[in-house]
């Protein structure tokens, strides 16, 4: 196994156990006496400081920025199929103590010392990404496991993002074993949700928000809502299901906008909810001007960034949606808001939501703030883990 030794000033984010080792904090000279020996792109190597201190294993990739993912922090350990079987079994002993069984977040990468590997759990069904070319290689080893613990209706790939380019890798997707029905039904929080794992956004369904939708069960009570960026309707129909007297739903897709209409109707509530199919960032600011309001508005945008270098801009975004937002709240009202991207940290998004309540004019009462549901397990210091930002707040 290749031995890597790391310069002699490190960011202590290394050694304080965060798994990505950049390009620029190994050592030059100490890669280039290897010579016939560099280690292959995607192999497993041994990592240690400039003074000969081991630091963990991990694979390798030179095409990539981030050139060595730790896997591992003890010496001895072998990296083979035994090792994510372990690692699998392990997290799903977590999910299961938490309450995590029939819909989760099986593998959310670094968070489950598995970087770069996400495993969403669906039923009997199960949706991976494989992001990195050190976790690609092992795809037979974690569908094997898969098959061993679960015993799997079926197993499906996601991989067809843009992001594994940067790995050298091809974007693909497709079934893992035998084939299926990839339109599946899910039970969430007593209701049912299509579910489309071939073509949905991501893995087919956003798991991560499935405690924040029971957050709003006591504020749409009897109250006229509105959702922008729908997707497939599950706030709004979570908010009909809880007593809400209306609900009006957009999204730019006609797709999701459909899904919608097919999830609303699989709950009985289609007769509260309307879903259209428009640009929420100008029906909004046209609604403003025309006064419109309601008792409950909820924002759920995808992220507006994933880059540091557009940052400004999403805030900017972020500050104007929930600016119209919270214009088209009744006074004593709700706006229940979200900020998917992990670049704008939390005080950052508690932040911007301020800089929007004082150009609109109106103060706020915090309800709850919280995360991504805990399938989703946060590693405190790093912040790629810790992504999700949920807000309800009354507008005074």
């Amino acid at each position: 196994m290749a031995k890597l030794v790391l310069n002699r000033k490190i960011s202590n984010r290394v050694v304080l156990g965060h798994p990505w080792i950049f390009a620029n904090e190994i050592n030059a000279a100490s890669l280039k006496s290897l010579g016939d020996s560099t280690p292959e792109a995607g192999s497993i190597v041994d990592v240690y400081t400039h003074d000969q201190r081991f630091v963990g294993k991990g694979y390798f990739n030179p095409q990539s920025q981030i050139m060595v993912r730790i896997l591992s922090r003890e010496q001895t350990e072998t990296i083979d199929d035994n090792f994510f079987f372990q690692r699998l079994e392990k997290a799903w002993n977590y999910r299961k103590q938490l309450g995590y069984t029939e819909n989760c977040r099986l593998i959310f990468g670094e968070a489950d010392g598995l970087p770069q590997l996400i495993i969403d759990k669906f039923n009997d069904y199960f949706v991976l990404q494989t992001l990195a070319l050190g976790i690609d290689i092992w795809k037979p080893a974690i569908v094997k496991a898969i098959e061993k613990l679960f015993n799997p209706k079926g197993i499906y790939e996601r991989n067809d993002v843009p992001v594994r380019e940067l790995e050298g890798l091809q974007q693909q997707k497709g079934f893992l074993g035998q084939p299926f029905d990839t339109n599946i039904i899910i039970r969430e929080n007593g209701l049912q949700f299509h579910v489309d794992l071939a073509n949905g956004q991501k893995t087919g369904y956003f798991l991560d928000q499935q405690d924040n939708r029971k957050a709003i069960r006591h504020i749409v009570q009897g109250a006229d809502v509105l959702g922008a960026f729908t997707y497939t309707g599950t706030f709004e129909i979570h908010a009909a299901h809880y007593g809400a007297k209306s609900v009006h739903g957009l999204d730019i897709s006609e797709s999701a906008v459909a899904m919608c209409r097919k999830n609303a109707a699989l709950n009985g509530v289609e007769d509260k909810c309307r879903f259209e199919c428009v640009n929420a960032f100008d029906v909004l600011k046209t609604w403003v001007k025309e006064g419109k309001k309601y008792d409950v508005v909820m924002l759920d945008p995808p992220s507006f960034t994933k880059s540091r270098a557009t940052i400004q801009k999403a805030i900017t975004g972020y500050k104007e949606i929930n600016l119209r937002g919270m214009k088209l709240v009744k006074p004593g009202g709700f706006l229940v808001t979200s900020s998917c991207t992990n670049l704008v940290q939390p005080q950052l998004f508690l932040d911007i939501i301020q800089m929007a309540a004082k150009d609109a004019r109106r103060q706020l009462r915090q309800v709850t703030f919280q995360t991504q549901s805990a399938d989703h397990p946060i590693i405190w210091g790093w912040e790629n883990t810790h992504y999700l930002k949920f807000l309800i707040v009354q507008v005074l």
